[in-house]
Protein backbone atom coordinates (compact mmCIF):
# COMPACT_ATOMS: atom_id res chain seq x y z
CA UNK A 1 0.00 0.00 0.00
CA UNK A 2 1.58 3.32 -0.79
CA UNK A 3 2.33 5.78 2.10
CA UNK A 4 -0.63 8.54 2.40
CA UNK A 5 0.72 11.94 1.99
CA UNK A 6 0.33 14.43 5.15
CA UNK A 7 -3.22 15.59 5.54
CA UNK A 8 -3.43 19.21 6.87
CA UNK A 9 -6.61 21.42 8.22
CA UNK A 10 -6.34 25.27 7.67
CA UNK A 11 -9.05 26.93 8.81
CA UNK A 12 -10.26 30.48 7.67
CA UNK A 13 -8.61 29.01 3.85
CA UNK A 14 -10.44 30.64 1.46
CA UNK A 15 -8.67 34.07 1.25
CA UNK A 16 -5.01 35.76 2.24
CA UNK A 17 -3.01 33.78 4.44
CA UNK A 18 -4.87 30.86 4.77
CA UNK A 19 -5.34 30.34 0.76
CA UNK A 20 -1.70 31.27 0.23
CA UNK A 21 -0.72 28.57 3.18
CA UNK A 22 -3.06 25.93 1.15
CA UNK A 23 -1.58 26.34 -2.09
CA UNK A 24 1.88 26.13 -0.48
CA UNK A 25 1.55 23.11 1.78
CA UNK A 26 -0.19 21.51 -1.36
CA UNK A 27 3.61 22.23 -2.76
CA UNK A 28 5.07 20.67 -0.12
CA UNK A 29 3.28 17.56 -0.38
CA UNK A 30 0.05 17.70 1.62
CA UNK A 31 -3.32 16.56 0.92
CA UNK A 32 -5.41 19.97 1.86
CA UNK A 33 -8.49 20.65 3.81
CA UNK A 34 -10.06 23.98 3.04
CA UNK A 35 -12.03 25.32 5.57
CA UNK A 36 -14.53 28.35 4.94
CA UNK A 37 -17.56 30.41 6.42
CA UNK A 38 -19.27 31.96 4.00
CA UNK A 39 -17.49 31.97 0.45
CA UNK A 40 -17.88 28.66 -1.35
CA UNK A 41 -16.44 29.80 -4.59
CA UNK A 42 -13.46 31.29 -3.12
CA UNK A 43 -12.75 28.25 -1.37
CA UNK A 44 -13.31 26.11 -4.43
CA UNK A 45 -11.15 27.96 -6.36
CA UNK A 46 -8.58 27.21 -3.42
CA UNK A 47 -8.82 23.87 -3.57
CA UNK A 48 -8.62 23.62 -7.65
CA UNK A 49 -5.20 25.75 -6.75
CA UNK A 50 -3.85 22.66 -4.74
CA UNK A 51 -4.97 20.15 -6.98
CA UNK A 52 -2.75 21.81 -9.66
CA UNK A 53 0.00 21.28 -7.14
CA UNK A 54 -0.89 17.50 -7.67
CA UNK A 55 -2.08 16.78 -4.25
CA UNK A 56 -5.96 16.35 -3.07
CA UNK A 57 -8.27 18.88 -1.51
CA UNK A 58 -11.38 19.18 -0.36
CA UNK A 59 -13.36 22.17 1.09
CA UNK A 60 -15.35 21.87 4.57
CA UNK A 61 -17.59 24.88 5.86
CA UNK A 62 -17.92 25.63 9.06
CA UNK A 63 -17.42 28.21 11.99
CA UNK A 64 -14.98 27.88 14.57
CA UNK A 65 -16.88 30.12 16.76
CA UNK A 66 -19.39 27.03 17.06
CA UNK A 67 -18.36 23.68 18.64
CA UNK A 68 -20.58 21.28 16.54
CA UNK A 69 -19.06 23.02 13.26
CA UNK A 70 -15.19 22.22 14.77
CA UNK A 71 -16.48 18.71 14.97
CA UNK A 72 -17.81 18.81 11.26
CA UNK A 73 -14.56 20.27 9.99
CA UNK A 74 -12.85 17.57 11.03
CA UNK A 75 -14.96 14.62 10.43
CA UNK A 76 -15.45 15.28 6.73
CA UNK A 77 -11.83 16.04 6.50
CA UNK A 78 -10.73 12.93 7.62
CA UNK A 79 -13.47 11.10 5.81
CA UNK A 80 -12.59 12.87 2.64
CA UNK A 81 -8.55 12.93 2.87
CA UNK A 82 -7.73 10.39 5.88
CA UNK A 83 -6.33 11.04 8.94
CA UNK A 84 -5.33 14.21 10.25
CA UNK A 85 -1.50 15.30 10.40
CA UNK A 86 -1.02 19.00 10.91
CA UNK A 87 -3.39 22.00 12.17
CA UNK A 88 -3.48 25.35 11.29
CA UNK A 89 -5.84 27.85 13.22
CA UNK A 90 -5.90 30.81 11.02
CA UNK A 91 -9.47 31.79 10.98
CA UNK A 92 -9.89 35.40 12.47
CA UNK A 93 -11.78 38.34 13.15
CA UNK A 94 -10.35 41.93 14.42
CA UNK A 95 -14.18 43.74 14.70
CA UNK A 96 -14.42 47.12 13.36
CA UNK A 97 -11.05 49.73 13.79
CA UNK A 98 -11.28 52.50 16.61
CA UNK A 99 -10.61 52.86 20.41
CA UNK A 100 -11.82 50.64 22.83
CA UNK A 101 -14.47 52.52 24.19
CA UNK A 102 -16.19 52.52 21.02
CA UNK A 103 -16.03 48.47 21.05
CA UNK A 104 -19.57 46.35 22.40
CA UNK A 105 -19.49 43.56 24.56
CA UNK A 106 -21.06 41.77 21.45
CA UNK A 107 -17.94 42.79 19.41
CA UNK A 108 -15.59 41.62 21.85
CA UNK A 109 -17.48 38.26 22.60
CA UNK A 110 -17.30 37.57 19.06
CA UNK A 111 -13.86 37.85 18.51
CA UNK A 112 -12.70 36.27 21.26
CA UNK A 113 -15.30 33.35 20.43
CA UNK A 114 -13.35 32.80 17.45
CA UNK A 115 -9.63 33.81 18.32
CA UNK A 116 -9.67 31.98 21.35
CA UNK A 117 -12.69 29.84 21.96
CA UNK A 118 -12.02 28.92 18.19
CA UNK A 119 -8.37 27.91 18.13
CA UNK A 120 -8.42 26.13 21.40
CA UNK A 121 -11.50 23.95 20.62
CA UNK A 122 -9.34 23.48 17.16
CA UNK A 123 -6.64 22.28 19.10
CA UNK A 124 -8.30 19.93 21.48
CA UNK A 125 -10.14 18.47 18.44
CA UNK A 126 -6.54 17.73 16.67
CA UNK A 127 -5.11 16.22 19.87
CA UNK A 128 -7.79 13.62 20.17
CA UNK A 129 -7.45 12.70 16.80
CA UNK A 130 -3.66 12.55 16.48
CA UNK A 131 -3.82 10.42 20.04
CA UNK A 132 -6.53 8.60 17.97
CA UNK A 133 -4.49 7.91 14.92
CA UNK A 134 -1.36 7.62 16.64
CA UNK A 135 0.30 10.63 15.00
CA UNK A 136 2.66 12.97 16.01
CA UNK A 137 0.88 16.05 14.39
CA UNK A 138 1.96 19.41 14.57
CA UNK A 139 -0.29 22.66 15.14
CA UNK A 140 0.38 26.00 13.77
CA UNK A 141 -1.89 29.00 16.10
CA UNK A 142 -1.76 32.41 13.44
CA UNK A 143 -1.12 34.82 15.90
CA UNK A 144 -0.48 38.54 15.72
CA UNK A 145 1.84 41.12 16.42
CA UNK A 146 -0.93 43.04 18.17
CA UNK A 147 -0.31 40.23 20.93
CA UNK A 148 2.91 42.69 21.62
CA UNK A 149 2.01 45.74 20.49
CA UNK A 150 -1.40 46.00 21.84
CA UNK A 151 -3.17 47.85 19.07
CA UNK A 152 -4.01 51.10 20.95
CA UNK A 153 -6.79 52.85 19.25
CA UNK A 154 -7.22 50.51 16.53
CA UNK A 155 -8.61 46.91 18.16
CA UNK A 156 -7.42 46.60 21.62
CA UNK A 157 -9.98 43.80 22.01
CA UNK A 158 -8.18 41.39 19.15
CA UNK A 159 -4.81 42.22 20.48
CA UNK A 160 -6.17 40.89 23.76
CA UNK A 161 -7.25 37.73 21.62
CA UNK A 162 -4.01 37.19 20.06
CA UNK A 163 -2.04 37.57 23.57
CA UNK A 164 -4.27 34.81 24.75
CA UNK A 165 -3.64 32.29 21.62
CA UNK A 166 0.35 32.73 22.28
CA UNK A 167 -0.13 32.06 25.76
CA UNK A 168 -2.03 29.03 25.35
CA UNK A 169 0.52 28.10 21.81
CA UNK A 170 3.31 27.89 24.92
CA UNK A 171 1.46 25.97 27.89
CA UNK A 172 0.31 23.62 25.14
CA UNK A 173 3.23 22.83 23.61
CA UNK A 174 5.03 22.37 27.04
CA UNK A 175 2.57 20.42 27.94
CA UNK A 176 2.39 17.89 25.54
CA UNK A 177 5.41 17.95 24.09
CA UNK A 178 6.71 14.13 24.84
CA UNK A 179 4.11 12.91 23.33
CA UNK A 180 5.99 14.02 19.76
CA UNK A 181 3.09 16.59 18.99
CA UNK A 182 4.68 19.81 18.31
CA UNK A 183 2.21 23.31 18.68
CA UNK A 184 3.71 26.89 17.49
CA UNK A 185 2.77 29.71 16.53
CA UNK A 186 3.39 32.64 14.03
CA UNK A 187 2.76 36.19 14.54
CA UNK A 188 2.33 38.29 11.18
CA UNK A 189 2.38 41.96 11.42
CA UNK A 190 0.35 43.78 8.65
CA UNK A 191 -0.49 41.84 5.56
CA UNK A 192 -1.75 42.70 2.44
CA UNK A 193 -5.39 40.72 2.60
CA UNK A 194 -8.81 42.41 2.42
CA UNK A 195 -8.82 42.27 6.71
CA UNK A 196 -8.43 45.94 6.48
CA UNK A 197 -11.59 46.42 4.56
CA UNK A 198 -13.29 44.17 6.84
CA UNK A 199 -12.31 45.96 9.50
CA UNK A 200 -13.46 48.91 8.19
CA UNK A 201 -10.30 51.25 7.15
CA UNK A 202 -9.36 49.25 3.53
CA UNK A 203 -6.31 51.98 3.26
CA UNK A 204 -5.12 51.19 6.30
CA UNK A 205 -1.42 49.54 4.35
CA UNK A 206 -0.89 53.14 3.52
CA UNK A 207 -1.01 54.24 6.96
CA UNK A 208 0.60 52.37 8.64
CA UNK A 209 3.53 50.91 6.46
CA UNK A 210 6.21 54.05 7.39
CA UNK A 211 6.07 51.98 10.96
CA UNK A 212 7.01 49.01 9.75
CA UNK A 213 11.20 48.78 10.12
CA UNK A 214 11.17 46.95 6.04
CA UNK A 215 8.07 50.05 4.97
CA UNK A 216 5.89 47.68 3.63
CA UNK A 217 3.25 45.06 4.74
CA UNK A 218 3.85 41.56 3.69
CA UNK A 219 2.20 39.74 1.32
CA UNK A 220 0.46 36.71 2.19
CA UNK A 221 2.59 33.93 0.61
CA UNK A 222 5.12 35.81 2.90
CA UNK A 223 3.29 34.59 6.29
CA UNK A 224 2.51 30.95 4.66
CA UNK A 225 5.92 30.55 4.06
CA UNK A 226 6.78 30.61 7.58
CA UNK A 227 3.87 28.39 8.67
CA UNK A 228 4.53 25.67 5.96
CA UNK A 229 8.39 25.54 7.01
CA UNK A 230 6.89 25.47 10.97
CA UNK A 231 4.85 22.38 9.76
CA UNK A 232 8.06 20.48 8.33
CA UNK A 233 10.63 17.78 9.42
CA UNK A 234 13.11 21.23 8.99
CA UNK A 235 11.59 22.53 12.31
CA UNK A 236 11.04 19.20 13.98
CA UNK A 237 13.37 20.78 16.94
CA UNK A 238 10.68 23.75 17.22
CA UNK A 239 7.75 23.60 19.71
CA UNK A 240 6.36 26.27 21.73
CA UNK A 241 7.45 28.90 19.91
CA UNK A 242 6.29 32.06 18.41
CA UNK A 243 7.66 33.34 15.70
CA UNK A 244 7.34 36.84 14.72
CA UNK A 245 6.88 37.43 10.56
CA UNK A 246 6.51 41.59 11.01
CA UNK A 247 8.60 43.11 8.76
CA UNK A 248 11.28 44.26 11.81
CA UNK A 249 8.34 45.04 14.06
Amino acid sequence: MAEQNPVVLITGASRGIGAATATLAARDGFDVAIGYVKNEAAAQQVAEAVRRRGRRACIVQGDVANLGDINRLFNQTEEQLGPITALVNNSGITGPIGPFSRSTPDIVEQVFRVNVFGTIECCRTALERFRHNGTPGVIINVSSVAARTGSPREYVHYAASKAAVEAFTVGLAREIAHEGIRVCAVAPGSTLTDIHATAGEPERPTRVAPAIPMGRLAQPEEIAETIVWLMSPAASYLTGTVVNCAGGL
